[in-house]
Protein backbone atom coordinates (compact mmCIF):
# COMPACT_ATOMS: atom_id res chain seq x y z
CA UNK A 1 0.00 0.00 0.00
CA UNK A 2 1.27 3.42 -0.90
CA UNK A 3 1.82 5.87 2.26
CA UNK A 4 -0.47 8.86 1.94
CA UNK A 5 1.66 11.96 1.91
CA UNK A 6 0.51 15.21 3.14
CA UNK A 7 0.12 17.89 0.34
CA UNK A 8 2.84 20.47 0.67
CA UNK A 9 2.38 23.56 2.56
CA UNK A 10 1.21 26.48 0.88
CA UNK A 11 1.70 30.36 1.43
CA UNK A 12 -1.61 32.53 2.35
CA UNK A 13 -3.46 33.65 -0.47
CA UNK A 14 -1.96 36.57 -2.24
CA UNK A 15 -5.24 38.57 -1.52
CA UNK A 16 -5.26 37.50 1.95
CA UNK A 17 -1.19 38.85 1.80
CA UNK A 18 -1.74 42.37 0.59
CA UNK A 19 -5.16 42.50 2.51
CA UNK A 20 -3.25 42.15 5.79
CA UNK A 21 -0.54 44.30 4.90
CA UNK A 22 -2.68 47.20 3.42
CA UNK A 23 -5.06 46.57 6.81
CA UNK A 24 -1.91 47.12 8.53
CA UNK A 25 -0.81 50.23 7.08
CA UNK A 26 -4.25 51.84 7.36
CA UNK A 27 -4.33 51.07 11.09
CA UNK A 28 -1.37 52.31 12.07
CA UNK A 29 -1.67 56.06 10.19
CA UNK A 30 0.73 55.08 7.38
CA UNK A 31 -2.46 56.86 4.95
CA UNK A 32 -3.40 60.12 5.30
CA UNK A 33 -7.41 60.55 4.86
CA UNK A 34 -8.80 60.69 1.55
CA UNK A 35 -5.41 58.69 -0.26
CA UNK A 36 -6.60 57.60 -3.52
CA UNK A 37 -6.10 54.31 -3.97
CA UNK A 38 -6.12 51.63 -7.31
CA UNK A 39 -6.23 48.41 -8.48
CA UNK A 40 -3.12 48.72 -10.53
CA UNK A 41 -1.15 50.48 -8.44
CA UNK A 42 -1.63 47.75 -5.56
CA UNK A 43 -1.07 45.17 -7.54
CA UNK A 44 1.99 46.52 -8.96
CA UNK A 45 3.27 47.17 -5.65
CA UNK A 46 2.67 43.52 -4.40
CA UNK A 47 3.53 42.10 -7.41
CA UNK A 48 -0.37 40.34 -7.75
CA UNK A 49 -3.23 40.33 -10.73
CA UNK A 50 -5.57 42.76 -10.42
CA UNK A 51 -8.56 40.03 -9.05
CA UNK A 52 -6.44 39.65 -5.54
CA UNK A 53 -5.91 43.57 -5.34
CA UNK A 54 -9.61 43.63 -5.98
CA UNK A 55 -10.29 41.27 -3.05
CA UNK A 56 -8.36 43.04 -0.67
CA UNK A 57 -10.20 46.30 -1.17
CA UNK A 58 -13.13 44.41 -1.10
CA UNK A 59 -13.05 43.50 2.53
CA UNK A 60 -11.51 46.99 3.48
CA UNK A 61 -14.25 48.60 2.14
CA UNK A 62 -16.32 46.38 3.98
CA UNK A 63 -14.47 47.00 7.32
CA UNK A 64 -14.75 50.70 6.93
CA UNK A 65 -11.59 50.54 5.93
CA UNK A 66 -11.66 52.02 2.93
CA UNK A 67 -14.26 54.13 1.10
CA UNK A 68 -15.76 53.45 -2.45
CA UNK A 69 -17.80 55.44 -4.38
CA UNK A 70 -20.03 54.54 -6.55
CA UNK A 71 -17.72 55.25 -9.76
CA UNK A 72 -15.83 53.18 -8.10
CA UNK A 73 -12.74 55.31 -6.70
CA UNK A 74 -11.02 53.86 -3.79
CA UNK A 75 -10.14 56.42 -0.79
CA UNK A 76 -9.22 56.14 2.99
CA UNK A 77 -11.90 57.56 4.66
CA UNK A 78 -12.38 61.16 5.34
CA UNK A 79 -14.36 61.10 8.61
CA UNK A 80 -17.27 63.65 9.41
CA UNK A 81 -17.04 65.05 13.30
CA UNK A 82 -20.27 63.01 13.67
CA UNK A 83 -18.35 60.18 12.52
CA UNK A 84 -15.57 60.63 14.51
CA UNK A 85 -17.50 61.09 17.76
CA UNK A 86 -19.58 57.76 17.26
CA UNK A 87 -16.02 56.24 16.75
CA UNK A 88 -14.60 57.71 19.87
CA UNK A 89 -18.04 56.52 22.00
CA UNK A 90 -17.07 52.94 20.61
CA UNK A 91 -13.59 53.23 22.22
CA UNK A 92 -15.40 54.70 25.11
CA UNK A 93 -17.20 51.86 25.66
CA UNK A 94 -14.85 49.15 24.55
CA UNK A 95 -11.93 50.08 26.07
CA UNK A 96 -12.31 50.56 29.66
CA UNK A 97 -14.17 47.27 29.70
CA UNK A 98 -11.77 45.93 28.08
CA UNK A 99 -8.86 47.06 30.89
CA UNK A 100 -11.31 46.39 33.65
CA UNK A 101 -11.34 42.68 32.28
CA UNK A 102 -7.69 42.48 32.22
CA UNK A 103 -6.93 43.99 35.31
CA UNK A 104 -6.72 40.58 37.67
CA UNK A 105 -4.77 38.99 35.21
CA UNK A 106 -2.23 42.35 35.60
CA UNK A 107 0.80 40.49 36.80
CA UNK A 108 4.55 42.14 37.22
CA UNK A 109 5.83 41.14 33.77
CA UNK A 110 2.68 42.88 31.89
CA UNK A 111 3.13 46.28 33.88
CA UNK A 112 6.95 46.29 32.80
CA UNK A 113 6.11 45.16 29.20
CA UNK A 114 3.90 48.20 28.85
CA UNK A 115 6.48 50.14 30.45
CA UNK A 116 8.86 49.50 28.06
CA UNK A 117 6.22 50.25 25.35
CA UNK A 118 5.81 53.41 26.45
CA UNK A 119 9.58 54.01 26.04
CA UNK A 120 9.46 53.13 22.52
CA UNK A 121 6.94 55.62 22.12
CA UNK A 122 8.69 58.36 23.77
CA UNK A 123 11.74 57.54 20.81
CA UNK A 124 8.55 57.72 18.12
CA UNK A 125 7.99 61.10 19.57
CA UNK A 126 11.62 62.13 19.42
CA UNK A 127 11.92 60.83 16.00
CA UNK A 128 8.65 62.74 14.85
CA UNK A 129 7.67 59.49 13.29
CA UNK A 130 3.85 59.81 13.51
CA UNK A 131 3.41 55.88 11.69
CA UNK A 132 5.85 54.53 14.43
CA UNK A 133 3.99 56.52 17.53
CA UNK A 134 0.64 55.36 16.60
CA UNK A 135 2.10 51.42 16.09
CA UNK A 136 3.20 51.72 19.44
CA UNK A 137 0.53 53.42 21.10
CA UNK A 138 -1.80 50.92 19.57
CA UNK A 139 0.71 48.10 20.79
CA UNK A 140 0.59 49.58 24.46
CA UNK A 141 -3.82 49.64 24.25
CA UNK A 142 -3.36 45.78 22.57
CA UNK A 143 -1.15 44.59 24.99
CA UNK A 144 -3.51 45.37 27.76
CA UNK A 145 -6.64 43.77 26.32
CA UNK A 146 -5.15 40.37 25.25
CA UNK A 147 -5.30 40.06 29.27
CA UNK A 148 -9.11 40.51 29.45
CA UNK A 149 -9.27 37.52 27.47
CA UNK A 150 -12.44 38.77 25.56
CA UNK A 151 -11.56 38.15 21.84
CA UNK A 152 -14.55 38.88 20.40
CA UNK A 153 -14.52 42.54 22.22
CA UNK A 154 -11.10 42.89 21.06
CA UNK A 155 -11.72 42.19 17.39
CA UNK A 156 -14.73 44.80 17.72
CA UNK A 157 -12.13 47.08 18.71
CA UNK A 158 -9.30 46.63 16.13
CA UNK A 159 -12.14 47.00 13.36
CA UNK A 160 -12.71 50.92 14.90
CA UNK A 161 -8.65 51.27 15.20
CA UNK A 162 -8.58 50.26 11.52
CA UNK A 163 -11.53 53.06 10.66
CA UNK A 164 -10.13 55.54 12.42
CA UNK A 165 -6.35 54.74 11.27
CA UNK A 166 -5.75 57.32 8.55
CA UNK A 167 -7.45 60.53 10.96
CA UNK A 168 -5.07 59.07 13.51
CA UNK A 169 -2.82 60.41 11.38
CA UNK A 170 -3.96 63.65 10.67
CA UNK A 171 -4.33 64.07 14.93
CA UNK A 172 -0.96 63.06 15.61
CA UNK A 173 0.13 66.10 13.47
CA UNK A 174 -2.36 68.39 15.83
CA UNK A 175 -1.49 67.13 19.38
CA UNK A 176 2.37 68.06 18.43
CA UNK A 177 3.39 65.90 21.34
CA UNK A 178 6.97 65.95 22.97
CA UNK A 179 6.41 62.98 25.74
CA UNK A 180 4.33 59.44 25.77
CA UNK A 181 0.84 60.16 26.54
CA UNK A 182 0.05 60.98 30.41
CA UNK A 183 -2.60 58.85 30.64
CA UNK A 184 -0.71 56.04 29.81
CA UNK A 185 1.38 56.86 33.33
CA UNK A 186 -2.15 56.82 35.07
CA UNK A 187 -3.11 53.36 32.75
CA UNK A 188 0.43 51.93 34.87
CA UNK A 189 -0.27 53.08 38.26
CA UNK A 190 -4.35 52.03 38.54
CA UNK A 191 -2.73 48.71 37.26
CA UNK A 192 -0.03 48.80 39.84
CA UNK A 193 -2.66 49.74 42.50
CA UNK A 194 -5.03 46.99 41.28
CA UNK A 195 -7.59 50.33 40.84
CA UNK A 196 -9.95 49.75 38.10
CA UNK A 197 -12.15 53.16 38.78
CA UNK A 198 -9.14 54.73 38.10
CA UNK A 199 -7.69 52.24 35.38
CA UNK A 200 -11.17 52.73 33.61
CA UNK A 201 -10.78 56.56 33.57
CA UNK A 202 -7.39 56.83 32.48
CA UNK A 203 -8.09 54.63 29.82
CA UNK A 204 -11.33 56.38 28.28
CA UNK A 205 -9.59 59.66 28.91
CA UNK A 206 -6.64 58.31 26.54
CA UNK A 207 -8.83 56.94 23.82
CA UNK A 208 -10.79 59.64 23.30
CA UNK A 209 -9.42 63.11 24.63
CA UNK A 210 -7.67 63.44 21.25
CA UNK A 211 -10.25 62.72 19.24
CA UNK A 212 -12.28 65.37 20.80
CA UNK A 213 -9.39 68.02 19.53
CA UNK A 214 -10.48 67.13 16.13
CA UNK A 215 -14.28 67.76 16.50
CA UNK A 216 -14.04 71.02 19.03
Amino acid sequence: MLSQQRPPETTAPSHDQVYRQMRTRIMHGELAPGTALTLRGLGKEFGVSMTPAREAIRRLAAEGALTLSSSGRVTTPELSNERIEELAALRALLEPELSSRALPRAHIALIDRLQAINATIAEAIAKQDASAYIRTNLEFHRTLYLRAQAPAMLAMTETVWLQLGPTMCALYGRLRRTEPPHNHRLIIAALRAGDEPSLRLAVRTDVTQGLKLLVG
